[in-house]
């Protein structure tokens, strides 16, 4: 069997050798000649798979994305082919969340606010929103949800609507990339609702470029009294928009899910899904070949608060790391794409366990995603 992966994909040697032939490609730039003999077809969110690109393939039998999103899959085209197609749903939501962790820490401290009662809205209340609102509500800080789908299949969680959202201090997209139906996100913030953000909230968007009118936010941050932006997505990806830079306090080239264990979730899940369509059993998982990690254990004294979690986040993840090598690295050429493929290793809040005080409580840390040692 012929399996053709996008090059980022980690472990992917160790976890697909043994089911067949492996071919890399560079996601960005891959071809139909390239993939006319492909019988699996793994890629990450870099690479549009269409006819256009499947148009020389009549044996494919698998596509999977080793990502959450599916915006770059034509699944009309594959399910038209009877081509099985596999997502990898939730595999990147702790490092999603533990990047806006990380990042609305360094707003706090900046800015010296105590997250207590701050309101945040998160729009998107799936696998990677409710991530965020179980951190951010063991922050101490106010989530509404907002999931108009979600609410309407029966979710019994409680929602909010758009209005509510808006007047929040801490706004955070989490929504796929949708065009059609009712509640579509492409350029869900829009002039319009761009407009209603003042100088005091915070925009964050982890989610895709698109959800955000790139050039409506530039003329709004342009006319003065500019709400602070967190920008991990943009739109024209990997030509973003440059003039955005100076008015982002925090700005990254779509690495929000790029923690080593997130990335690697997202590689078994294709494993597992795979095995399964070629009737093999399993054997392998992911765990088995991720490094130990640099610090990997630390003991707490001190009554926690908000500056000790922040410098505990901060010890495994300071998003400022990946902002000052974004504004250092995307003006060269290829500057965006190599600094993804490129992504210096990353691990997440579980790799550190946490050794606290007898009374200290550990429910704040574990919600957190930290391991809490015995």
């Amino acid at each position: 069997m012929k399996i053709f992966l996008d090059s980022n994909i980690p472990f992917a040697q160790e976890m697909f050798s043994d089911l067949g032939e492996l071919h890399f490609f560079e996601g960005r730039n891959v071809t139909a000649e390239q993939l006319k003999d492909a019988d699996a077809l793994l890629v990450r969110s870099i690479t549009q798979v269409n006819e256009a690109l499947l148009c020389k393939n009549e044996r494919l039998q698998f596509v999977g994305t080793a990502t959450i999103g599916m915006d770059h899959i034509d699944k009309t085209y594959l399910s038209a082919r009877d081509i099985p197609f596999h997502s990898a749903p939730g595999c990147n939501k702790e490092s999603v969340a533990q990047y806006v962790v990380s990042a609305i820490l360094v707003h706090a401290e900046k800015h010296l606010i105590n997250l207590q009662g701050k309101t945040v809205g998160i729009v998107g209340a799936g696998n990677t929103g409710s991530a965020v609102w179980q951190k951010l509500t063991a922050l101490g800080m106010k989530c509404h949800l907002c999931d108009p789908l979600l609410e309407q299949a029966g979710d019994k969680r409680q929602f909010v609507d758009m209005k509510t959202i808006m007047e929040c201090d801490f706004i955070s997209l989490h929504v796929p990339l949708t065009v059609d139906g009712d509640y579509a996100t492409k350029h869900l913030f829009d002039q319009q609702r761009l407009r209603q953000l003042n100088q005091h909230q915070v925009l964050i968007n982890t989610s895709r470029g698109d959800v955000i009118n790139n050039q409506a936010l530039l003329e709004r941050v342009e006319s003065g009294s500019l709400p602070t932006l967190i920008l991990d997505v943009w739109e024209n990806e990997p030509n973003i928009e440059m003039a955005l830079l100076p008015y982002t306090d925090i700005a990254t080239p779509h690495i929000a899910g790029y923690s080593l264990e997130g990335k690697a979730n997202g590689t078994e899940i294709l494993y597992r899904a795979l095995c399964q369509q070629l009737g093999e059993t399993p054997s392998k998982k992911v765990s088995q070949f991720l490094p130990p990690a640099v610090v990997d254990s630390i003991q707490i004294n001190a009554e926690l608060n908000q500056n000790l979690v922040k410098s505990l986040v901060h010890l495994v993840y300071d998003v400022r790391r990946d902002d000052n090598i974004f504004r250092a690295e995307i003006g060269l050429p290829n500057g965006f794409d190599l600094m993804r493929k490129n992504y210096r290793e990353r691990r997440e809040f579980s790799t550190l366990n946490v050794s606290l005080g007898a009374n200290q409580e550990a429910h704040l840390l574990a919600a957190l995603g930290f391991t809490i040692a015995n």
